[in-house]
């Protein structure tokens, strides 16, 4: 009889490790895939970001070389 308790409850304690162990591994591949969520973004911020300062940069250059075109073309006309 005692053997048999025994055995049940090395049968029980391993039954609960596996458990934990599968919880576990679930917790930590979350974990990954919430680290893995929070790098793309990052990443999509920061490109983002540079896309819009060269778009900034290229109103201004725009908006420089049609002033300087404007007041060329403005000087032969009126030269």
């Amino acid at each position: 009889m005692r053997m048999r308790q025994s055995l049940a409850q090395l049968e029980r304690a391993f039954v609960d490790e596996i458990e934990q162990d599968r919880g576990k591994a679930e917790r930590l591949r979350r974990e990954a895939e919430r680290r893995t969520r929070e790098r793309q973004l990052a990443k999509t911020h920061k490109r983002g970001s540079m896309r819009f300062g060269v778009l900034y940069l290229i109103l201004i250059a725009t908006a420089v070389a049609v002033t300087f075109a404007m007041f060329e073309t403005l000087y032969y006309v009126m030269g």
